[in-house]
């Protein structure tokens, strides 16, 4: 493989841990706790990514519940501010991204599917290379389904026009590609950050209420007008309107979460939600 398509691990041994084994047991053991969930197809889904430790059981009660098809496109938030891609959204268009558990490919022919289908859509590494909020995923998807591939997304902004646009898009090539038994959306984002368990809870429920509902454009109107600190927003919001364009009516919440819950310090948590849209 080219060495400039392969995407090394950015945060192996911090959020999760470092060596295969000791990762294998630690996702087997939370999937495990998720022991009575029937995996069934979806069109979408939203799974947390902090550190194992805090958000690992709720992003385990999302892929427990997942039937993994061979290919799922992971959008993610812009954490570092680095981004290349004209239209803000960053691609990372080939090759592999490497966890302990091994590489796991990239669909590059959905992968030019999309880029010739949105214009907002552009090869860019660089937001790739320190970003998170895609690697965490992958361990659980690889567990669940050893030779998923995937096609990872970065968004700079969190417009509705971007992300309703995005959807539709990304709604088209799935249909094309054989709906949600070939492919799956999913949405790595954490809920409200570093504010008390109250407030945070309060938070977290009304941004959860409009995912429920698939709505997309209040689900951004509330981060704003609430300050709901939601860092994955714009992927969730793209993905509710891609869910939408392909028939979904509802989302259900499989499992709530926030770090104080594990910390036992409820001064300044962050909350974690899991979403699966059948």
């Amino acid at each position: 493989m080219d060495p400039r398509f392969l995407r090394a691990p950015a945060v192996s041994g911090r959020f999760y841990p470092g060596a295969r084994d000791e990762l294998e047991r630690t996702v087997q053991a939370l999937l495990d706790e998720v022991a009575d969930a029937r995996p069934a197809p979806a069109r979408a889904a939203v799974a947390p990514h902090a550190g194992y430790l805090y958000s690992g059981l709720t992003a385990a009660h999302v892929f427990a519940r997942l039937e993994i098809p061979p290919i799922v496109v992971i959008l993610a938030p812009n954490h570092t501010g680095v981004s290349g891609a004209p239209g803000g959204v960053s691609l990372w268009e080939a090759g592999a991204f490497r966890t302990p558990l091994g590489d796991v490919e990239v669909d590059d022919e959905f992968a030019r599917a999309l880029l010739e289908t949105s214009p907002l859509v552009g090869p860019d590494h660089a937001a790739h290379a320190s970003e998170h909020a895609v690697e965490v995923e992958l361990p659980f998807l690889q567990l669940r389904r050893a030779d998923v591939r995937i096609v990872p997304l970065v968004l700079a902004w969190d417009t509705w026009e971007g992300c309703r646009g995005l959807g539709q898009a990304l709604a088209k090539l799935v249909a094309q590609w054989g709906g949600p038994d070939r492919v799956l959306l999913l949405a790595s984002s954490d809920l409200n950050h570093y504010e008390p368990a109250a407030t945070s809870e309060r938070k977290d429920r009304r941004a959860l209420q409009a995912v429920a509902g698939l709505d997309g454009a209040e689900l951004l109107a509330r981060c704003q007008d609430e300050r709901i600190s939601m860092c994955g927003r714009a992927p969730t919001a793209t993905i509710l309107a891609a869910a939408h364009t392909l028939g979904a009516w509802h989302a259900d919440v499989v499992h709530y979460s926030h770090s104080g819950m594990v910390t036992g310090d409820d001064t300044a948590v962050v909350g974690y939600g899991g979403v699966v849209i059948p």
